[in-house]
Parts: structure tokens; C-alpha cells; sequence
């Protein structure tokens, strides 16, 4: 459920979901449909009326701890009964999960009347990922002028609704042509650095001055900054440092770092940021494929891409089908389950280059694990979404069209 940042030791949860019920509504504003519970009788009731895939969490987290994606009710009763206790004074929320999505952050800072926008970010990841692990570039590399109009005028009219003063930080998530706000934070979050870097100003600074009675228009800050170059952040993990842990990403943070990488153009920014992360992406060689089946309809085209920039495609029996369907060369080989020589023995022969491995439910999730722990041992490239592919393939088609600029200078085009 979405929620207005509050503490939780100061309102009570029902009445804090029925005021941002009546603000949604005030500003005519779309959320997924989610609802609360206290036990396990009343978490199956919202199911069946919200539906599966739900994110579920406790009232109040931070790094999105304990946090969930279930897919049907065994896996939600064993969330309720293994990961947290649900009663009326610790409810559990339950959203829709909004498939495919595209997620946004959006910083801004108001002084009570005036709100600038300080940046949009645009997660490379689909909404599921938490946003300190999802990588995300300023500005939005895929979203159209009038979506980005939409986002800022969206985002001003909360600033002043809320009656805000300093930086506020807005999630959103953009699903078949709607937008629906996730979450309202009237504070600084952890995205304010690296989008101070971006623009070549100190958004702390200006929300705090704001906070001391200095207006926006006092400190010349009276539009947003939308620098003529691109910044991709991209998390840092320490998945190397624990045995048998498994890389996949989710709604509970994993990150415990961040780099930043800089070009003239999306592809080159985020290729600077994988390589700050230290991955390194091949150019040549094998690509696995193996999706689940809400990315079957996107797998074809993915495949044509890696197949038309060299590549030998290598897919799992169902991810095969969809690519021949599409008209492209590939190779089936066997999961673990199915016996060897299986994607396992081929990733250890050196016979797979780089991988696209998405997975949902937690019974494929551990199945495909050991793909995504042996990629981290062999340290062949790994991404866990389909846009993650996508980014990929964005970034071997510009390979070559890589320059290298100071921070300063960049700043000084803007400023």
C-alpha cells in the first residue's frame, strides 16, 4: 500500500490508509489495488479480491526488509506464518503487483508555494526490483515528452497538496498507458546524491534552505535542470563475499553500493556504470536465454537482437520455443532438473558468454538458482530482467561511440 512516510509509533495504519485513500482520490490518482491484514483468514480475503502476483510486506520496513512478491496462496500463507507475524498492531500490506511495469523515482524540492523538479529516474529494471537495487538513468532514457510532463505535473500537485517544504521523493510506476503512484516520502532519500551529481547541484543544500524560510526563487532555483548528457547509476553487490547465496533481485534491498557512469547518450552511461560496478559485458560468444512466462511474449525480439549483433542463442526448452517462433537459430539445453550435460556443465566448460535469466515463483526461483550463484563464480555476465537484456544490446550496438569528460565540465554546460 502506498504510503506518506509517516512513523508508524504516531498514527494508526487504518486511519493513515484512509487519509491517503481520500488524497489519491482528491487528486484523481491511480494506485494498485491493495488492501491490509491482521491474520491469515483476512490477508486470503484480500486475495481474492486484489488478485495474484501481490507484494507483500510488514506495515513498516526499511530497505524494503521482509518484503515479497507471492504468486498464489501457499506462498502467501508461508510469507505470514515464516516471515512476519501479522495482528492488529503489526498488519501486514498486500498490493497488486503490476507486471511489466516501468518504475520511476522522481526527487523535487518545494518551499510551500513553488516546486522544482531536481530529477526523473527512470529504472532500467521493471517495477519489482527495490529501487536501491534497480539501476536507473537521469534523464528518462525510453519515456516520451508528454509521459515526463505528466510525471512532473503529477509530482508538483503532491508537493503542495502535502504542503511540503524541503525534498520530497515520489515513486511511480507506468502500466499500460497509466500511471499509479506507489509511494509519497516528504524527506530526503538515498537517490538525492547521485542526482546532485547529475545536475551540478546540492538538492540537500536547496531543501534545507527551503526548510530555514528560504524560497526557491531567493536561491535562483526556479526550473529543473535536464542535463544534455546521461547518468546511469547502477548498485554494487557483495554477493561474492557469501557462499551459496543466490543474485536475484527482488522488493527487499540487497545493494550495499553504488556507482555512477556518465555518457553522451543512455548506452554509453550505463555501459560506464556496469564497468564501475566491475562487470564487464562480452561482445562475442553465447548468450543463454531462460525466461519466465510473462516475458515469453519479449523473449523473440530480445534474441533477434543478440543474434543480429553476432551472437550464438542458447535457450531452456519453453524459452527455445518462443525464439524459433520468432524466426531465430537456437540451441536447446537442458535445466538442471532435466540431467546433463546441462546449462550448469556448459557455463563451467566456458560455453556461455553472458545470460538473461528471469524467474518468478519461489519454487522456479530455487530451482534456477544454481544458474545465477555459478554465473557469479564464473563471473560470466548475468542480468535477471528482460530490460536488463535489453540495456545490453543497447550498449554493443554503440560500443564505439565512447568519449571522456570531466564531472566539472559537464557541470559547467548546465550551470
Amino acid at each position: 500500500m502506498p504510503i506518506l512516510g509517516t512513523s508508524p509509533d504516531s498514527i494508526d495504519l487504518a486511519e493513515d490508509r484512509g487519509r491517503f485513500q481520500e488524497f489519491v482520490n482528491k487528486l484523481n490518482f491511480k494506485q494498485p489495488p491493495n488492501g491490509i491484514a491482521t491474520n491469515l483468514k483476512e490477508a486470503m480475503q484480500v486475495s481474492d479480491a486484489v488478485g495474484f502476483p501481490l507484494v507483500v510486506r510488514p506495515s513498516y520496513v526499511l530497505g524494503g526488509r521482509a518484503m515479497e512478491v507471492v504468486y498464489k496462496k501457499s506462498d502467501l500463507e508461508n510469507y505470514l506464518i515464516e516471515a512476519v507475524q501479522a495482528s492488529e498492531k503489526s498488519p501486514v500490506l498486500l498490493d497488486g503487483f503490476l507486471n511489466q511495469a516501468i518504475e520511476m523515482d522522481i526527487e523535487a524540492v518545494c518551499d510551500g508555494e513553488d516546486v522544482v523538479i531536481g530529477g526523473i529516474l527512470q529504472h532500467i529494471e521493471q517495477a519489482g526490483i527495490h529501487s536501491g537495487d534497480s539501476a536507473c538513468s537521469l534523464p528518462p532514457y525510453s519515456l516520451s515528452n508528454e509521459l515526463i510532463e505528466e510525471i512532473s505535473n503529477m509530482v508538483k500537485s503532491i508537493a503542495i497538496e502535502i504542503k511540503a517544504v524541503g525534498l520530497i521523493n515520489v515513486q511511480l510506476a507506468y502500466h499500460q498507458n497509466t500511471l499509479f503512484l506507489l509511494e509519497v516520502n516528504p524527506r530526503a532519500s538515498r537517490t538525492i546524491p547521485f542526482v546532485s551529481k547529475c545536475i551540478g547541484k546540492s538538492l540537500a543544500k536547496i531543501g534545507a534552505l527551503c526548510m530555514a524560510g528560504i524560497s526557491l526563487k531567493d536561491q535562483s532555483f526556479i526550473e529543473e535542470i535536464v542535463p544534455p548528457y546521461y547518468s546511469v547509476k547502477e548498485a554494487v553487490f557483495p554477493f561474492t563475499k557469501f557462499l551459496g547465496v543466490d543474485p536475484i533481485l527482488g522488493p527487499e534491498m540487497k545493494s550495499t553500493g553504488e556507482v555512477m557512469g556518465v555518457g553522451s547518450n543512455f548506452s554509453e552511461a550505463y555501459a560506464k556504470a556496469q564497468l564501475g560496478a566491475g562487470e564487464k559485458i562480452p561482445d562475442s560468444g553465447s548468450v543463454f536465454l531462460s525466461v519466465r512466462d510473462s516475458d515469453r511474449p519479449f523473449v523473440g525480439e530480445l534474441a533477434k537482437e543478440f543474434y543480429d549483433l553476432g551472437f550464438k542463442i542458447i535457450a531452456t526448452k519453453g524459452t527455445a520455443r518462443s525464439i524459433s517462433e520468432a524466426g531465430i537459430p537456437v540451441d536447446v539445453i537442458k535445466k538442471v532438473a532435466e540431467g546433463r550435460p546441462h546449462v550448469v556443465d556448459a557455463m563451467k566448460n566456458s560455453e556461455v558468454n553472458l545470460i538473461v535469466n528471469t524467474t518468478e515463483g519461489k519454487q522456479s526461483i530455487e530451482d534456477s538458482a544454481s544458474i545465477r550463484r555459478t554465473a557469479l563464480e564464473e563471473r560470466i555476465y548475468c542480468t535477471t530482467t528482460i530490460e536488463g537484456g535489453r540495456a545490453v544490446c543497447s550498449v554493443l550496438r554503440n560500443k564505439d561511440l565512447w568519449s571522456v569528460e570531466r564531472l566539472q565540465d559537464l557541470h559547467a554546460k548546465i550551470n
